[in-house]
């Protein structure tokens, strides 16, 4: 059974979910950072994952870096996985700006967060549902 790590249910907004990954939204309103997180028991590594679960997370982690891109109005999007501090498996999708806080390092540690108000919440979630394909179904829509 899929049970979200700890720190990231402290950490994060769920938005919904596409087929395979959970969709988080990190809290933190300094910049539009986005959480994939296959919904499969026990992975921490991508090679984990069998061949198909592999390539629909990279087809919906770049599904979502397109969408991201043009609704933010993004410079660059940053994809990392990493895995140092929270070991499930998940994807930083991060819509950069050059006009951002940390451009261009690392959002990482870069200042305190700034948790997102409920109007602001509620913006996004207006945001992407203009933009989300079929497949991705939103947490308040079950």
């Amino acid at each position: 059974m899929f049970v979200l790590d700890e720190r990231l249910q402290q950490d994060t907004v769920t938005l919904g979910d596409f087929p395979l990954c959970r969709l988080l939204l990190m809290n933190d309103a300094s910049y539009p950072w986005f959480i994939l997180v296959p919904r499969r028991e026990e992975v921490s590594e991508l090679f984990q994952l069998n061949t198909a679960d592999q390539q629909l997370l990279w087809r919906e982690a770049t599904a979502l870096a397109e969408i991201l891109k043009g609704t933010f109005g993004a410079d660059k999007m940053n994809v990392a996985t990493l895995g140092n501090v929270v070991s499930q498996l998940h994807v930083h999708v991060i819509a950069r700006r050059r006009d951002d806080a940390a451009w261009p390092a690392p959002v990482w540690g870069f200042q305190s967060t700034k948790p997102y108000s409920e109007a602001q919440l509620t913006g996004i979630r207006q945001k992407l549902k203009l933009v989300l394909a079929n497949g991705f179904q939103f947490e308040e829509d079950r």
